[in-house]
């Protein structure tokens, strides 16, 4: 079996997906036009995380309140 066959282990780069490959993309080759459309792209995608973790915070927390031990 190939190398290339065989599965990939993961690397804590690979947990954050399509972020991790941006992260380390080289910006050399776009024009000051496309790194502008690339920030707008990249600052909504942060807001629609945000929003997410908020709507998740407000889950786990709801989640923690019905199921916390009752105190008398």
């Amino acid at each position: 079996m190939d190398d290339d066959d065989r599965p990939r282990l993961r690397s804590p780069e690979d947990d954050f997906g399509a972020a991790s490959l941006l992260a380390s993309e080289s910006l050399d080759g776009y024009s000051l036009e496309e790194l502008d459309a690339r920030i707008a792209l990249l600052e909504a995608e942060i807001a629609r995380i945000r929003v997410h973790r908020e709507k998740s915070a407000a889950h786990m927390l709801a989640a923690r309140s019905l199921f916390r031990p009752k105190t008398s």
